[in-house]
C-alpha cells in the first residue's frame, strides 16, 4: 500500500498543478502579484525556474546602506520610421510573450516601455537589434 499523503503535501501538489495550468500571461501576472505580496520590487527580474520564498532577496535588498548599482533595466521605444514598423513589431514579439495584436498596439503607442526588469546584457542586445532596424530606443 502507498503511504498516505499529508494534507500540506496535497495542498502543495494542488498549487503546483494550478500553476502549471496557467497561460504565459497569467504566469507573468502571478509572478508580479507574488513579488508584490512578498514586498519585493514588482518590476524586478522575472522569476525563472522554481519559485523560492524571498528571504535572501529581502535581506540583500535591505542590508546595503549605500545606493546599489542598477541591475534591472527597462527598454523604451521612443520613435521609429514607419517603413520599418512591421520589422519592429516582429522583433518585439521575439523577446516578449505578446501576440501580434498586443505587440502592434504596444509599438503604436510610442513612447512605450517594451520590456522591464532585464539584465544589462539582455537589454543591450535587444537595444542593439532595434537600433539596427531603425528604431530610437532608450535603456533606462
Amino acid at each position: 500500500a502507498l503511504p498516505q499523503k499529508q494534507p500540506s503535501s496535497q495542498k502543495l501538489d494542488r498549487i503546483a498543478g494550478d500553476l502549471l495550468d496557467l497561460t504565459k500571461l497569467e504566469r507573468h501576472d502571478y509572478a508580479v502579484l507574488f513579488r508584490h505580496k512578498m514586498g519585493l520590487n514588482r518590476y524586478g527580474p522575472a522569476l525563472s525556474g522554481p519559485i523560492s520564498s524571498g528571504p535572501a532577496d529581502v535581506a540583500a535588498a535591505g542590508s546595503d546602506s549605500k545606493p546599489a548599482e542598477k541591475t534591472a533595466f527597462d527598454i523604451r521605444l521612443e520613435k521609429y520610421d514607419a517603413a520599418v514598423k512591421i520589422k519592429i513589431i516582429k522583433e518585439v514579439r521575439s523577446f516578449t510573450d505578446l501576440g501580434l495584436k498586443e505587440a502592434k498596439e504596444l509599438v503604436e503607442k510610442v513612447p512605450a516601455v517594451l520590456k522591464k526588469g532585464l539584465t544589462k546584457e539582455e537589454a543591450a542586445a535587444i537595444v542593439e537589434k532595434l537600433k539596427e532596424l531603425g528604431a530610437s530606443v532608450v535603456l533606462e
